[in-house]
């Protein structure tokens, strides 16, 4: 008898073994489901990764990263949300809301004016290069010849890319129709 109940509690213990193991892979697979969904939600978020499995164009970047939010009133006061929506690509350097705050507060608000949209593009398409450019393609000074017809200097120094007196502080920010290199300083033409 006693060799039964050992044999009985051995196999309990196995059915145990086994109904916890399978508690654990479906509380797993839930744990996998539920951080795979939460990583999608992110990247989504982020505007890394859009619901159509494409990258985002370079303004759903912009928007996506909140660090732009004078860049991309003044895109939509000049009407150029449509051409940077196009298929490009394009290279932007795009200013920060803290190189906007540089600017004098008078100006930046009488460009925004629906009168001012030509002076406004003229500004905005001095920080774009037609075509896809990458920090990795910058090596000692070029000259390029932005959007707008004029040119602008754009260096590697001591691993650090200047345009014109402005720096990339973050670099290569690819979008689906071209990239975005953060700047600190908004680029005024001559």
């Amino acid at each position: 008898m006693r060799e039964l109940n050992s044999c009985c509690r051995a196999k309990e213990h196995f059915v145990e073994f086994k109904l916890k193991k399978i508690k654990f892979l479906s509380e797993g697979i839930l744990m996998n489901k539920f951080f795979t969904l939460l990583t999608i939600s992110f990247l989504t978020f982020a505007g890394i990764l859009r619901a159509d499995g494409h990258k985002p164009d370079l303004v759903e970047t912009a928007v996506a990263s909140g660090s732009f939010t004078t860049l991309v009133k003044a895109v939509t006061a000049a009407e150029l949300v449509d051409t940077l929506k196009g298929k490009g690509p394009f290279t932007v350097f795009a200013p920060t809301d803290d190189a906007f705050s540089a600017v004098d507060s008078n100006l930046l608000s009488d460009l925004l004016k629906s009168e001012n949209k030509n002076k406004l593009a003229g500004i905005l398409t001095f920080h774009v290069l037609a075509g896809k450019v990458m920090s990795s393609d910058i090596s000692g000074t070029i000259e390029a010849t932005t959007v707008n017809g004029q040119k602008l200097i754009v260096k590697e120094s001591y691993g650090k890319v200047f345009v014109n007196d402005a720096q990339v502080i973050t670099a290569d920010i690819e979008a689906d129709n071209g990239v975005i290199h953060v700047i600190n300083k908004v680029l005024l033409p001559e």
